[in-house]
């Protein structure tokens, strides 16, 4: 089948899930999760095919690690699929309202999007991910993973598919586009008109080929090349604690700290703990010259470095000499997605929140908490870094548009 019938289809489908309640929403919400955990072995099994031919392929461990499905992360997809049925219905919500001077009511009201294309690679959690929060917020969805992970969400939209129909909403509801051709993401670009909004997750040049090229409307998740600022005010506890999870916690995610930039009033005090603790967890330290002069381990770091979305087991770090050459240096090679400052002092803190350009900003805490999930949103869809209509975590209102509903009583305009 072709782009455009599916997107043909979806639309179709659309039309019937704007209309859904609530309780019908959330039902096939529901049974997807049940039906995904009952089917965890067969998924599981999927799963192991497209392992085995990326570890073939040579695919990093970080890829791989991204990839991978395992009972338990089975399970969280369908824990997120309940979530997201607990969570309130944003369809109809009023943005805003009011009655004119001439009596007209004026409502301002959430509605779904339509058709939503999602073009994403390797994690085939996304999938359901994808599929359930677009069933929420009323969008029919186009999922276009990697081949990468064909198999798996084969067999995740088969699943999600038939418990959608037995719920009793469109099956087309939740569409898998082929993945075997490059042809495929082409067409979905094109497909204006069918396709109300293209959203792209996974790396650079993915994100920066869609936005490029498409002629759908997109909205833009980032990459991370997310830093931690430890300031001279810094609690050297909290700010060792903040920098090991940020790095270390799961190391192939965009919320994953790949900078580390310290004061040089505490650099003396601060970077022998925090470099210890780093190589101990298997991480490599690229530095600068002043922090290479705390360790024989420690990488020189190129201009490269500063600039890496690593998604692996590095970490870039540098000595800064005020907060103001710390905010310099995230808004020479930050994107736009998380940035987090370590300090006790109040000022500092209001100064790096106001001053740094992110989507997210983290203070004394780890930049891995810029999540859906953690910000109690729900299954996320992505991490916006653009700053027109959705910016950070994507939940159900950001899968929304809006149009005006105007109730009058005969009123004519003068």
């Amino acid at each position: 089948m072709t782009v455009q019938q599916q997107a043909t289809d979806a639309r179709v489908a659309a039309i019937d899930l704007a209309a859904a309640t609530r309780a019908e929403k959330d039902r096939a919400l529901l049974l997807m999760a049940d039906r995904l955990e009952e089917s965890a072995e067969e998924v599981v099994a999927a799963n192991a095919v497209d392992v085995n031919n990326a570890r073939a392929a040579g695919q990093s461990e970080a890829m791989i690690d991204r990839l991978t499905l395992t009972p338990a992360r089975v399970g969280a997809m369908a824990d997120g699929l309940r979530q997201l049925a607990a969570l309130p219905d944003p369809i109809g919500d009023v943005v805003r309202g009011s009655t004119l001077a001439n009596g007209l009511e004026l409502r301002q009201v959430r509605v779904p999007f339509g058709v939503v294309g999602m073009i994403y690679e390797g994690r085939p959690n996304v999938t359901a991910d994808a599929a359930g929060i677009c069933l929420k917020s009323g969008n029919a969805a186009l999922l276009r993973g990697s081949g990468s992970a064909l198999s798996s969400n084969a067999a995740i939209v088969a699943v999600l598919r038939k418990a959608v129909s037995d719920a009793g909403l469109p099956a087309d509801t939740i569409q898998l586009v082929d993945a075997t051709t490059r042809d495929s993401v082409k067409e979905l670009m094109r497909a204006r008109g069918l396709v109300d909004v293209l959203i792209p997750r996974g790396g650079a040049d993915l994100i920066r080929t869609v936005v490029e090229e498409s002629t759908v409307p997109v909205i833009e998740t980032g990459v991370g090349n997310c830093h931690v600022y430890v300031d001279e005010a810094a609690d050297l506890e909290k700010a060792l604690a903040v920098t090991i999870n940020s790095k270390t916690q799961r190391l192939s995610t965009c919320n994953t700290a790949e900078s580390l930039l310290v004061h040089a009033a505490i650099a003396d005090a601060f970077l022998p703990l925090v470099i210890e603790e780093l190589i101990s967890a298997g991480v490599t330290v690229h530095g600068d010259p002043r922090v290479a002069g705390y360790s024989a381990d420690v990488v020189a770091a190129t201009d490269a470095d500063w600039r890496t979305e690593y998604l692996s087991a590095d970490i870039a770090v540098a000595i800064v000499d005020s907060i103001d050459d710390a905010l310099d240096h995230i808004r020479r090679f930050g994107t736009g997605h998380t940035e987090a400052i370590v300090s006790e002092s109040t000022t500092a803190t209001r100064r790096f929140a106001a001053r740094v350009d992110a989507a997210a900003v983290m203070i004394n805490a780890s930049t891995r908490f810029t999540d859906g999930g953690e910000f109690g949103f729900g299954a996320e869809i992505g991490i916006s870094t653009q700053k027109l209509h959705a910016r950070g975590p994507m939940g159900l209102p950001e899968l929304t548009s809006t149009k005006f509903i105007v109730t009058g009583n005969g009123h004519t305009r003068g």
